[in-house]
């Protein structure tokens, strides 16, 4: 498909939805398993294309791997792959290769990895050549750039001969993917001490234990669907599979969507969204949810509702630069993204007169959650997403879930 023309619904909202499992939770669950010898049994693994890519990798033989364009899979894999010894070249799409990886690659030579940059220092693609243990058991990260660095090599300590004690430079971003991954590690055996109060993370030397593990619905693909709440007229939508005590940092879509409008009732299924009167503005920390940022700042937009982000810097190095995508797609829909303080605080001043909008067309820049994000405009007047097929990469079924609840065309 090469776009789509998303109409506002013509009767109200009432709907079941099963969401995809949680590609966050998935990958780490598939380097664990990969880490135990393949022992565990897990169940509803993501369809997305990032995890079938990671569940791909992790059982091919061939010497380069090829992560396309999933991030989360290039950072596990190679911590992962140098921790055991494997020798790879680590390679994706050209937008893949423009996104920073030295931290990871420094930390891991440090450990004893060694890696070299195809090309461009500090990006990939990589040539991982083997691992000898170095015997350093601490290193110093900063942790203000990518989670996803310190998730991966907090995987892979229990496998060092004397664990890693991980010490935090700076501000800690997306800490609840940081807790994800120590939960999750915990599930399979491995004790750890996290002191939030230092920064100070330290795994022993250990082994996984072989456990089943279920993975949850996705609070991300979740978020969709809450702006599809509070931008519709009449709606009414259960979310299946979803859990109250969430392991996934995005699951504060719950607190955020009360001030847009959209309250949650937690059933024995998941989450019931119903609508309630919205607020006239709100100011938000995206800090520990930065994948939530575009939803957001799109339904404000249109709602009317003044908005105001912090904690998105990651949001330049992520599918797209984000906050430059968002700059320009949002003038499409008669709004703006300014930015307040260098790299810091931003404002989206929102829609004055949407009915003189004429279904504008979106671009989605390679990234997934753009298409997602602006989706949900169609509940108020016709939108045209371009490219509409990159929801692959985390939910491949939302199109099919989207006609359940309004109808759209290819055009």
């Amino acid at each position: 498909m090469k776009s789509i023309l998303v109409n506002p619904p013509k009767q109200p909202i009432r709907a079941e939805i099963q969401l995809a499992a949680s590609k966050s939770e998935c990958n780490r669950a598939l380097i664990i398993n990969a880490l135990t010898g393949f022992k565990c049994e897990l169940t509803n693994i993501s369809e997305a294309r990032d995890s079938q890519t990671m569940l791909r990798l992790l059982n091919s033989s061939d010497q380069v791997a090829d992560v396309i364009d999933a991030g989360t899979t290039m950072r596990f894999l190679t911590a992962y792959f140098a921790v055991t010894n494997q020798q790879k070249t680590m390679t994706g799409t050209a937008r893949m290769c423009e996104r920073p990886i030295g931290i990871l690659v420094d930390a891991l030579r440090f450990l004893g990895a060694d890696i070299s940059y195809e090309k461009e220092e500090g990006y990939p693609p990589l040539k991982l050549n083997g691992f000898t243990y170095s015997g350093n058991r601490e290193i110093k990260m900063r942790g203000d750039v990518s989670s996803q660095y310190i998730s991966a090599l907090l995987m892979i300590a229990p496998e060092l001969p004397s664990g890693l004690t991980i010490q935090l430079e700076g501000e800690v971003g997306s800490r609840p993917y940081i807790e994800m991954t120590l939960n999750q590690m915990a599930h399979f055996g491995i004790d750890y001490q996290a002191d939030w109060q230092k920064n100070t993370l330290f795994i022993p030397p250990m082994k996984y234990q072989p456990q089943p593990y279920a993975i949850e619905s996705d609070w991300s693909g979740a978020s969709y669907w809450y702006s599809i709440v509070a931008l519709a007229e009449d709606a009414e939508v259960e979310l299946l599979g979803l859990k109250k005590n969430s392991l996934q940092g995005d699951s504060a879509i719950v607190n955020i969507m009360k001030h847009l409008g959209v309250e949650s009732t937690f059933t024995e299924r998941g989450v019931l969204l119903t609508k309630i009167p919205a607020a006239a503005s709100i100011g938000w920390d995206f800090t520990d949810c930065p994948d939530l940022a575009q939803t957001v700042a799109v339904c404000c937009a249109v709602k009317g509702i003044r908005l105001s982000l912090t904690g998105v810097e990651s949001l330049k190095i992520k599918e797209t630069d984000r906050i430059f995508a968002l700059q320009q797609e949002l003038k499409k829909l008669g709004a703006e993204l300014k930015e307040i303080e260098k790299d810091h605080l931003y404002e989206v001043h929102a829609i004055q007169d949407p009915g003189v909008i004429q279904s504008p067309s979106i671009h989605t820049y390679d990234d997934h959650r753009m298409a997602m994000a602006f989706a949900p405009v169609g509940m108020v007047f016709p939108v045209v997403i371009e490219e509409p097929g990159v929801v692959v990469k985390s939910y491949p079924g939302y199109w099919k879930d989207l006609a359940k609840v309004t109808s759209w065309e290819e055009i």
